[in-house]
């Protein structure tokens, strides 16, 4: 019992991390008038991108870690530590954003992209071997919920805090990587 909390609890610290890109990128196209409705229906494309995603990683991560073992454990932890890099790198440009506009295959667009680092995440953790039913539902609700947070706040505030959110979960997903890699040297 007390393996599966300790499970729960890492993955939804790990589903917040990758779900602050979903939450950031929504403070800004909440700054737009969207209808309730249209929140409704971004936050739940989001979160079926962010259960389809890991679900391909992890059944890709199994594929691997059946074929190369301990090289596979290593490439899932540089992956995470490569991803949060890239997260925090990306929230420190000052550059101005391209927006993309939530309709028709902009939301596709946008539902992919906030949802592409949970691919890796999701190898990573079929590479370990973790739970795939409880994965897939810790990333797709709490990515669904920090999108309408995202969204509904952005429609109150401006932009700055969106950029922090993005090296928060960077720095998330950067710890995990070291933490997995260093099950190798401990």
């Amino acid at each position: 019992m007390t393996e599966i909390v300790g499970e729960l609890v890492t993955l939804l610290i790990m589903a917040a991390a990758l779900g602050m890109d979903a939450f950031s990128v929504g403070l800004g196209i909440g700054m737009y008038k969207l209808r309730l409705r249209k929140i409704f229906e971004i936050g739940i494309l989001i979160g079926i991108f962010h259960v389809i995603m890991p679900l391909a990683g992890i059944l890709a991560g199994k594929l691997l870690s059946e074929k190369f073992g301990t090289l596979a454990s290593w490439i899932g932890g540089l992956l995470l530590i490569l991803l949060g890099a890239q997260m925090i790198w990306s929230s420190l440009k000052k550059e101005a954003e391209s927006v993309i506009t939530p309709v028709g295959f902009g939301l596709l667009l946008f539902a992919l992209s906030v949802s592409l680092d949970s691919f890796s995440v999701g190898l990573t953790l079929g590479i370990y071997g973790a739970k795939t039913v409880l994965v897939i539902i810790c990333f797709g609700i709490v990515a669904t919920v920090q999108t309408w947070a995202g969204l509904l706040l952005g429609r109150k505030v401006r932009g700055w805090l969106g950029t922090y959110s993005e090296a928060l979960g960077g720095a998330i997903l950067l710890a995990f990587g070291i933490k997995l890699l260093g099950t190798f040297f401990g």
